[in-house]
């Protein structure tokens, strides 16, 4: 029974999830199920996506992931350069573990970082930094986040165009985050980690650490369509199966749901004349702006999933949902990640995190969309 109220509860804290599934079986009632509906689901991108949070969570029980963070602090002595270390993982580990992983495994880490140095003052302002960092390091490559792998499989890019595509606005974040360390109060002053935090951490099993890479390496291949999707996740299965198969269970499923619930809404909206008329009138043209204010309200992932239904502009798509991944706190979910940690140790300073980081957000916001003016 247990095992059945953990999964009511997760599916109950997921608003998401069950928004997905309550608009698929309403757009049942208007589209009866066929065999069509199978035609609906990306099955490439789910399992793609489903052997990197496999291989991702298998890395992580080994440790790896906080003995390079440990390894980059180790010559931090200022506060700036201890901050830019916590703020550039997340910008650059996002980008090969996604935005999700970066901030589940950064964010707490930092926090104890920045308890261990005394500098709690400077907690808001990193974390909030960590979060904008994470969701703006993840946009740079296919397997990032789940939207960017979803619009890569479907649009068939060369991963040099996808790259192209996203550079600008990637080395533009990278330059606003080196301006906003710099802003950081105290940035100067020396820093001594201490150890009795228990932040040191050692790796796991070696053999474990060299399949996992291996695995990471053929998924990686997966995504530049050199091995077919279901060859990687056979592999992986049975790798992980034999080694560790609690590691399966600790996939992100619920999302996997979510994908599935908004690929049967978004099919069946499509097969109704006067509602494709309708989002294509919306979209067509405007697909950074209706992206970026769709994501405010509905977080980024079901906005990509929606609108690339109805438009073949997918560039523009792709840099407006991960432009509107910043902006309000669940414009992208991962962001609610970084809160919640903050939130469940500084429960009295909740209001001025929120502050912070919708100030931080907006402007790097407003930026993006000068930026996405000129280019």
């Amino acid at each position: 029974m247990g095992s059945y109220a953990d999964l009511w509860k997760k599916i109950k804290s997921d608003p998401v999830l069950y928004i997905a599934w309550i608009l698929a079986l309403i757009s049942a009632f208007f589209v009866r199920p066929d065999k069509g509906y199978l035609d609906y689901i990306d099955f490439r991108s789910l399992g793609i996506l489903w052997g990197l949070m496999v291989i991702i969570q298998g890395l992580k029980e080994n440790s790896v992931f906080e003995k390079i963070g440990q390894l980059l602090m180790g010559r931090a002595s200022k506060a700036w350069q201890l901050s830019a270390a916590l703020i550039f993982m997340c910008f650059i580990g996002s980008m090969l573990i996604t935005n999700d992983v970066a901030l589940i495994t950064f964010v707490p880490f930092g926090m104890l970082v920045l308890k261990s140095c005394q500098r709690e003052d400077l907690m808001i302002p990193v974390i909030v930094f960590q979060t904008i960092a994470a969701n703006l390091g993840s946009m740079a490559t296919p397997v990032g986040n789940p939207q960017n792998l979803y619009l890569y499989g479907i649009t068939q890019m060369s991963i040099g165009e996808f790259v192209l595509c996203m550079l600008p606005f990637t080395a533009a974040a990278a330059l606003m985050l080196v301006l906003c360390i710099f802003l950081l109060p105290g940035k100067n002053k020396d820093i001594v980690i201490n150890s009795e935090y228990g932040i040191v951490k050692e790796f796991g099993s070696r053999r474990q650490i060299v399949i996992y890479t291996v695995l990471f390496v053929i998924a990686i291949l997966s995504v530049l369509r050199v091995i077919p999707w279901y060859v990687m996740a056979a592999v992986v299965l049975v790798m992980v199966a034999g080694m560790d198969y609690k590691i399966l269970l600790r996939a992100d499923y619920m999302l996997l749901l979510t994908f599935i619930g908004f690929f049967i809404f978004t099919g069946n909206m499509a097969r109704i004349d006067s509602v494709k008329e309708f989002f294509n009138s919306v979209t067509s043209g405007k697909e950074f702006t209706v992206a970026v204010i769709a994501s405010q309200f509905i977080s980024n992932v079901p906005a990509t999933l929606l609108l690339s239904g109805f438009t073949s502009n997918y560039k523009e798509l792709l840099i407006g949902v991960n432009a509107g991944g910043l902006g309000t706190l669940i414009a992208s979910m991962a962001s609610l990640i970084s809160f919640k940690f903050y939130s469940a140790t500084y429960k009295e300073r909740q209001k001025a995190y929120i502050v912070y980081f919708t100030v931080a957000n907006l402007a790097f916001l407003a930026v993006f969309v000068l930026l996405h003016l000129f280019i």
